[in-house]
Order: C-alpha cells, then sequence, then structure tokens
C-alpha cells in the first residue's frame, strides 16, 4: 500500500463558489463536518444542520477563521416541522439557498430478524426521508432564481454484498432513484440533482466503532486503487458537482470509492 493517504491534501478551487449559500444537513462531524469545512474554505455562506450540539459548536469555532464564518443550526432531521422551519429560516436570513447537500445519515448494524416496524419507520426517517423534504422545501426557491444544486449522499453499501445493514442499504439505493426523478423533474427549472457515493471513508466513526485489521485488508484487497477513500476525496467531489465546471452533470451517481468492487 502506498503512502498517498499521508500527503497534504490541497482542495481546487472554484471561484463561482465564493458567495454561494449552502445548507449541509448532518454537517457538523465526520464527512459532513468536512463537506462544511471545504465548502466554508471556497468562500460559501455554509448553514449546517446537525442534532450533535458539542462537535458542532467546535466546528463552528474552528471555522470562524474561514473565509465565511460556517453556521450551526441544530435541528432534528427526523422532525419534518422543524426541518422545514429551520430551512426557512436560513432562507429568510440568507436571501435563498443555492446548494443543498443532503448528507445525513446513519448506519447502526442491524439483523433482519430483529427489525419491528417501528424501527424500519426511524431508519428510514434518518436516513432518507429528510432528504426528500429538505429538497422539497428548497425547490420554490431555485425555481424562482432558474438554478441551483441538490446534491444527495448515497453509499457503496447497497452495490456491494453487506450484512447487518438491510435498511441503510434499502435507504441508500432509494437516493438513487429519488435523484434521478428529482432531476428529471427540476432539470427544466436550471436545478442540478446529483448522488454522491463514497466508497469506505475513513471517519472517526467508522474507526472507533467497526475498524479492526482483518476489515480493514479486506477492504483494501476489494479496491482497484489500494488506499482508503478520505473524507476530503468526497467533499473534493461535492465541492466540483456543486460548482460550475459541472454544469452539464444531472441525474447520475459519482463514485468515490477507489473503485471497490468487493472481496
Amino acid at each position: 500500500m502506498s503512502d498517498n493517504k499521508q500527503q497534504a491534501f490541497t482542495y481546487a478551487g472554484y471561484p463561482d463558489l465564493a458567495g454561494k449559500r449552502v445548507i449541509v444537513t448532518g454537517g457538523g462531524s465526520g464527512i459532513g463536518g468536512e463537506l462544511t469545512a471545504a465548502f466554508a474554505g471556497q468562500g460559501a455562506r455554509v448553514w449546517f444542520l446537525d442534532i450533535a450540539e458539542e462537535a458542532s459548536r467546535q466546528l463552528e469555532n474552528r471555522l470562524a477563521g474561514a473565509p465565511q464564518a460556517a453556521r450551526f443550526v441544530r435541528c432534528d432531521l427526523t422532525a419534518l416541522d422543524a426541518l422545514a422551519a429551520a430551512i426557512a429560516a436560513i432562507e429568510e436570513e440568507a436571501g435563498g439557498i443555492d446548494i443543498l447537500i443532503n448528507n445525513a445519515a446513519n448506519d447502526d448494524r442491524h439483523r433482519i430478524g430483529e427489525v419491528t416496524p417501528g424501527y424500519w419507520e426511524d431508519r428510514m426517517n434518518v436516513n432518507l426521508r429528510h432528504q426528500f423534504f429538505a429538497a422539497q422545501a428548497v425547490i420554490p426557491g431555485m425555481q424562482r432564481r432558474a438554478r441551483g444544486v441538490i446534491l444527495n449522499v448515497g453509499s457503496i453499501s447497497w452495490h456491494l454484498p453487506h450484512t447487518r445493514l438491510a435498511l441503510y442499504m434499502t435507504a441508500k439505493a432509494a437516493i438513487e432513484g429519488m435523484t434521478r426523478a428529482l432531476a428529471r423533474e427540476l432539470g427544466p427549472h436550471g436545478i442540478r440533482v446529483n448522488t454522491v457515493v463514497p466508497g469506505g471513508v475513513r471517519t472517526p466513526r467508522q474507526q472507533a466503532l467497526w475498524h479492526d485489521a482483518q476489515e480493514e485488508a479486506r477492504m483494501v484487497a476489494g479496491q482497484c486503487l489500494p488506499e482508503r477513500v478520505e473524507m476530503q476525496d468526497v467533499a473534493a467531489l461535492a465541492l466540483f458537482l456543486a460548482s460550475n465546471n459541472a454544469r452539464r452533470c444531472s441525474g447520475r451517481e459519482y463514485f468515490v470509492d477507489a473503485g471497490w468492487y468487493g472481496a
């Protein structure tokens, strides 16, 4: 394995992202935190929604010196009234939303036989439902301005054989279908919609909960590139897709998975 993961990572600059008004759901930590930081670093005005108060406040403080200071909005994304109110308040403050990044998710493990109807509803609410209703909330403003970008974060998980992730994989598969439907309907209004599909990303949560040397070796062996995908790799793809450089990209899935075909 090469030591590319040890090398400093520098984001490409996208001047058209400066000043853009961006919402990142689940943007307080992990991949979401890196998305928040990356867009703030481009000079975008970022509001990030999360329920994790401590981590989000730490990120907000860390980004205070960015070209545009990111703003934390505490919001339980499974409470749709609260989600709609939060987005409406941000739109009023910002004068509109240019980019929505639907990132929030939770990949808690579960066994098929233990899933109850209540647990099913909870997992769909956490991993799928809020993406649709967050998009629904920002679409009218984007339509009025005849432009906008919605990025939905999917997962490599359902493209590969996994266990104990049935509901997560179901939700992530549905996100790709939702993306295509939204892209087709909203394209005439100048709104682009895409799915970012991360592979086995090295995040603090993943390293703490699911990491072991055998699993890491299995994952890397199934990839074309023998390095772990980092959070910056996901954010770099999102920056491109949100920028005008991707002006003709819509209705598709874009993978950042080091070519992971399974092992």
